[in-house]
């Protein structure tokens, strides 16, 4: 295959297994409270005494800085969001709304970093038990990610929903921004971490994916917070499963496939960076302090999964109401 090696039928199953496995967690773990604390703080202390020192250690494919951030760093998002969707005081209080952006950024900005640093390292062989191939790719994919990152919008639209799950929506997060977020951060982790990009890539992104759009819209970033420190205390548990196990699927390391993922990551983020400036100077909007897309049907749509907006309302007239009334916003 063009990306990767040949990909067996078993490895296919433990593909859609890992698939599930992440959607179940995070369902689990945004519908009850309990389970909430128990997954991302007892847990991660556990793994962190007892396992983590020994399979995430020097010379492993997840002893990297970068993987012992990334897990931490998506462990204090899954944290962070629970305690603004759980406690309205916290999440009335303004300087709040700023985590959800931050933590997000941080995230991405990690791995532009990463991106950065393999391109910058001339590897094509085995470096921090990873097999990696630098080339212009990482630097394509570098300036994508910045791209990602800069067009994040609307946080101070962010509202806590009137389920019971209290789910964190950030209706301005819209699709075409969610699709360039997956296509970048795949071709991060094919570049970065090939060998692991069939299940760290591909499975995991769409975990997040299919909630945000078929399960609870509006919330992407609650889903991917969770689905990723998911798999990131399942990977530095087991980091054999993604390279060594009779599951594992080795990239294909071809200078072609890095060079067109990165590519379309790139173009992906370039036009949905031209058409936020498109949209802030159309409709005379403030990059940061507005919400960019309440013009735009899929916006309002999630307003009203969430905040019972009657559907007769005007998007603009929706979003008014919203900010006078007794939703919790961030």
């Amino acid at each position: 295959m063009f990306l990767f090696s040949a990909i067996p039928w078993y490895s296919w199953g433990a593909w859609l297994l890992v698939l599930a496995g992440l959607i179940g967690l995070n369902e689990i773990s945004r519908r009850w409270r309990g389970a909430g604390w128990a997954l991302f703080i007892a847990l991660p202390i556990a793994l962190t005494i007892f396992v983590w020192p020994t399979t995430a250690g020097p010379g492993s494919s997840t002893g990297t800085w970068f993987h012992w951030v990334k897990v931490y760093s998506a462990l204090a998002g899954c944290l962070g969001f629970m305690a603004l969707r759980y406690h309205p005081k916290l999440a009335a209080n303004k300087w709040a709304q700023v985590f959800p952006p931050f933590i997000l950024g941080l995230n991405i900005l990690e791995a532009c970093i990463r991106d950065f640093q393999v391109g910058a390292m001339n590897a094509d062989g085995v470096v921090d038990g990873v097999y990696m191939v630098s080339g212009a790719w990482n630097y394509m994919n570098g300036i994508a990610g910045l791209l990602n990152l800069i067009t994040i919008c609307g946080w101070t639209g962010i509202i806590i929903s009137r389920s019971s799950t209290k789910d964190m929506i950030w209706p301005d997060m819209l699709w075409f921004w969610i699709i360039a977020y997956d296509l970048w951060n795949f071709a991060y982790v094919y570049n970065c971490v090939g060998d692991h990009s069939f299940y760290a890539g591909a499975a995991l992104l769409i975990s997040c994916t299919i909630p945000a759009f078929f399960i609870k819209k509006g919330a992407w970033l609650q889903h991917r917070a969770h689905t990723l420190a998911f798999w990131m205390m399942f990977t530095m548990a087991v980091p054999s499963f993604v390279t060594d196990s009779k599951f594992s699927v080795a990239a294909s390391h071809d200078p072609k496939a890095l060079f067109i993922v990165s590519f379309i990551a790139l173009a992906a983020n370039i036009a949905v960076f031209g058409y936020q400036m498109h949209t802030a100077i159309t409709h005379k909007k403030h990059l940061l302090r507005d919400e960019l897309y309440t013009h735009l049907s899929a916006h309002h749509d999630v307003l009203v999964s969430n905040i019972a907006v009657p559907e007769s309302f005007e998007v603009a007239e929706s979003t008014k109401n919203r900010k006078r009334s007794g939703t919790h916003l961030i």
